[in-house]
């Protein structure tokens, strides 16, 4: 358990960089190939992933009683809303700035998603401990704020390398929010549920993804491509204050 943000951090840190590369190395394989090779390409990839993970270990069970799902799912609900509040710059970034680009006139969207990535990867790399060392609340506080900066700066960006300062610092920011509040909605839980209450946090992640596709389409129709960046950063910035009760409230617990 002492390691749990350890452990997410490492998780994120493989599924950031992944996004890191892929995004340049997909635009150079369809380039100087085709786009037909990322099919096959990525069959490789799962499959050969699929061979390490055969050879793990099984994680020990914590013998316990066990909480329902949706029982869970209600303890760790205030941290993932938080959680939800502010990943939905994520979706926003992954899914529009392709858009955001083109409506701009610019080229090199792909280098955005890699800045994210790489800031991301080292934020959590240098921060690994902070968690730790600060708490989970003091921590978020602080990375979400960060990134309302950095989705603040997409919004104004006047220029392509504002644009790429901004998704650095998005990913800089976000970077150690799901451990944060990961490590203090897994406490909500007892250990013997600890899957349970951990799987039912991840929802809110994908809650977000869900969320930002079609409220962002939305907004775009309406108000063009860089004014969703503003509303992402706004639902941050509501994220902030959100885990600033929850601290409030654990404090006086």
């Amino acid at each position: 358990p002492e390691h749990t943000a350890r452990v997410i951090s490492w998780n994120g840190i493989a599924s950031y960089g992944a996004i890191a590369i892929g995004a340049p190395l997909g635009v150079v394989a369809v380039e100087g190939l085709d786009f037909s090779v990322l099919g096959p390409a990525l069959l490789v990839l799962a499959t050969v992933a699929l061979l390490v993970l055969r050879k793990r270990p099984d994680v020990v069970v914590v013998r316990g009683e066990r909480l329902p799902f949706w029982s869970a799912f209600s303890r760790v609900a205030p941290c993932g809303l938080g959680l939800t509040l502010a990943s939905i710059g994520y979706g926003t970034l992954t899914t529009f700035v392709t858009l955001y680009y083109l409506e701009r006139g610019w080229a090199g969207a792909a280098w955005c998603l890699s800045a994210f990535g790489v800031c991301f990867i080292i934020s959590r790399l240098l921060f690994v401990n902070a968690v730790n060392r600060f708490g989970g609340y003091n921590v978020a506080v602080a990375c979400m704020a960060t990134e309302v900066l950095g989705l603040g700066l997409l919004w104004l960006a006047p220029s392509p390398p504002w644009a790429l300062v901004g998704a650095g610092l998005t990913g800089f920011g976000l970077s150690l929010v799901y451990p944060a509040l990961g490590v203090e909605a897994i406490r909500q839980v007892p250990s013997s549920s600890r899957g349970a209450g951990l799987g039912a946090y991840a929802v809110f992640f994908d809650m977000a993804l869900a969320i930002a596709g079609p409220l962002m389409g939305a907004v775009a129709v309406h108000l063009g491509y860089a004014s969703i960046f503003c509303v992402a950063a706004l639902l941050a910035l509501a994220g902030v204050g959100l885990t600033l009760l929850l601290a409030r409230r654990a404090g006086r617990s």
